[in-house]
């Protein structure tokens, strides 16, 4: 009663996966490829659930869940101005993607800060003032393997905390989600989801997914791996294995504050994230959110890596990645503020309803219509 309640000690243990190569033919179909993606749970439209909550109360929100002039397109971020008359707001996003715990927890809590980070800058958040929570989601931590994988969670929390100068400043953690069916343990995956919240200076400077004119100028900012562990792209094809997508905090940061300038100084008409699907799935959904086509080429995409092939730059989940919009009028400022970082055009708005993907012998690897992406990726949860 005097000294305290004893600690606890518990036994963690963590084994890394063995490392394992896998042999992926690249498919003929890219389109048929990414429509499966697009259909993924984890990627495909939640409008249907979205719109059971009113987020219009009071008429705060600036940047709603839903964008694009059907209001239907994938929103990196939530923007809110509460005090009506007042430019100055916040934003909330999230970041999560199960499938990485699987090949290292770590790498999934890194990956999911690295996630709720960027969602907040692209819409025009203030790098310097985000604050984090976390929300664990585990089995029975009872026992030494399951504590192990959540320690090495908890340890990529403060990591990247630290690395981005964004404080934890609440969480909650839901244990023991495990049982026992005919003698045989079943556990959920070990799964951390990290929300974000950031100030927005000027609620009028934000930047939504949808891409707004044809004309504008597509870049790629932020460099794409030969990572695709974990990925939906392997998943869609019944595949495991692979390297996972780790964070490079200093080049994430000197990305992100680029950007974050560029917004700031009006250069930016649609930005989205990269995250599940990778660049082959922000592009779809930038293309139908905003209702036009688009042409990109693989070849100008800031990559480094063993394995340069269509379906690796498409499909690749690295993080700290964006695709971004730019008027042509505004083209050489933004190219001059995005000097020093990976950064490159690589495509272009188009008038129509097409998507071309040309690949890196510049053959056309894929040609989409993009009322039938958007048809297969409202599919699974619409009801």
């Amino acid at each position: 009663m005097h000294e305290g309640t004893p600690r606890i000690a518990k036994d963690a243990v963590w084994v890394a996966p063995r490392p394992r190569e896998i042999k992926v033919v690249c498919p003929s179909d890219l389109k048929g490829t990414l429509e499966k993606v697009l259909s993924d749970h984890n990627i495909c439209s939640k409008e249907a659930i979205i719109r059971r909550y009113d987020h219009e109360v009071q008429g705060a929100s600036v940047v709603k869940p839903l964008a694009g002039p059907a209001c239907d397109g994938p929103s990196d971020a939530s923007v809110l101005a509460p005090r009506l008359g007042s430019s100055l707001g916040f934003a909330v996003s999230n970041g999560i993607n199960p499938r990485l715990g699987a090949l290292d927890p770590y790498w999934m809590a890194a990956s999911a800060v690295d996630e709720a980070v960027r969602q907040l800058v692209v819409v025009g958040a203030d790098l310097d003032r985000i604050a984090l929570l976390d929300n664990f989601c585990w089995g029975n931590p009872d026992k030494p393997d399951r504590l192990g994988g959540l320690v090495r969670a908890a340890k990529g929390c403060h990591d990247f905390s630290v690395a981005y100068r964004a404080p934890f400043i609440s969480g909650k953690d839901s244990f023991y989600n495990e049982y026992t069916d005919k003698g045989r343990s079943i556990a959920i995956p070990g799964t951390i989801l990290i929300s974000a919240i950031g100030i927005v200076q000027d609620v009028t400077k934000c930047v939504t997914m949808d891409l707004k004119r044809p004309g504008d100028r597509i870049y790629s900012v932020g460099m794409t791996y030969d990572e695709w562990g974990g990925s939906a792209y392997l998943a869609s094809r019944r595949l495991s294995g692979g390297r996972v997508p780790v964070v490079r905090p200093v080049e994430a940061m000197r990305t992100f504050r680029a950007l974050s300038k560029a917004i700031a100084r009006g250069l930016v008409s649609a930005a989205h994230d990269c995250s599940e699907g990778g660049l082959a799935v922000a592009l779809a959904e930038m293309a139908f959110a905003g209702g036009y086509g688009a042409s990109l080429i693989l070849s100008s995409v800031p990559y480094e890596g063993m394995m340069p092939r269509n379906d690796m730059l498409l499909f690749s989940e690295s993080n700290s990645r964006f695709l971004v919009t730019v008027s042509p009028e505004d083209q050489k400022a933004f190219e001059r503020l995005m000097h020093s970082i990976p950064c490159r055009l690589v495509g272009q708005v188009m008038e129509g309803q097409d998507i071309f993907v040309y690949g890196l012998k510049e053959e056309l690897c894929l040609k989409a219509n993009i009322d039938e992406l958007k048809a297969a990726w409202k599919k699974p949860l619409q009801f």
